[in-house]
């Protein structure tokens, strides 16, 4: 397995969607060992979830490794409820998904509960709104049908992930005074042309793990 640079917005491959996987690349070596190097950048950059696009290929997949821990209305889910759902911890890939959720508010989002990041915003977070509800349809890396769904934080990533693969980052939804500090970073950052990039277990650690 190889760790791969993770590209900045700014960049091209992050701004248009990506092209569906053929199913002929399903199982081939090649796409196993995108994958497999997918997962190892993902775990490196201790994120919870990776698009194919973040490392510069654009393809229609994601992988994830997210907390999974909030029900229904904003409550925490129980042990049992935690052990039926295989652990407090997601980890699985999605090929070609389809993603549906519940409404999606459109009234500012709290400054603590709703905070976002982005491996390609590295070290900054906003606040976010989402659909507290959201379901994911697809492909697993063999190939098998899988859906996952979730509520609160998992919910979150899995609308996070298949944003970016539709061509748009977390940074373009926000609104408001959110929305305007967003641009003023990318500004300072130089975020705003091709070929930033950063790489896990290389480069320091945007948001502090390595501290």
């Amino acid at each position: 397995m190889s760790v791969l640079p993770v590209v900045i917005c700014g960049d091209p491959v992050l701004h248009h969607p990506t092209e569906p996987v053929a199913e002929a690349e399903v199982g081939t070596e090649q796409f196993g060992t995108l994958i497999a190097d997918m997962y190892e950048t993902l775990d490196l950059a201790h994120g919870v979830g990776l698009a194919a696009n973040q490392v510069g290929v654009s393809k229609r997949l994601f992988v994830y490794n997210c907390p999974d821990i909030d029900g229904p209305d904003g409550t925490r889910k129980t042990g049992a409820d935690i052990d039926a759902q295989g652990g407090p911890m997601r980890r699985g890939c999605l090929i070609n998904p389809v993603l549906e959720t519940s409404e999606i508010p459109e009234t500012m989002p709290d400054e603590e509960d709703d905070v976002e990041g982005c491996l390609s915003v590295p070290g900054y977070d906003f606040p976010t709104g989402r659909a507290d509800w959201a379901r994911v349809s697809g492909l697993d890396e063999h190939g098998d049908p899988v859906t996952v769904e979730g509520y609160g934080f998992f919910a979150r990533c899995l609308q996070h992930e298949v944003g970016h693969l539709d061509g748009y980052l977390y940074i373009d939804t926000l609104i408001g005074r959110n929305k305007r500090a967003a641009k003023k970073t990318v500004k300072r950052e130089g975020w705003t042309v091709a070929g930033n990039s950063w790489t896990p277990g290389v480069d320091p650690d945007p948001f502090g793990h390595d501290e």
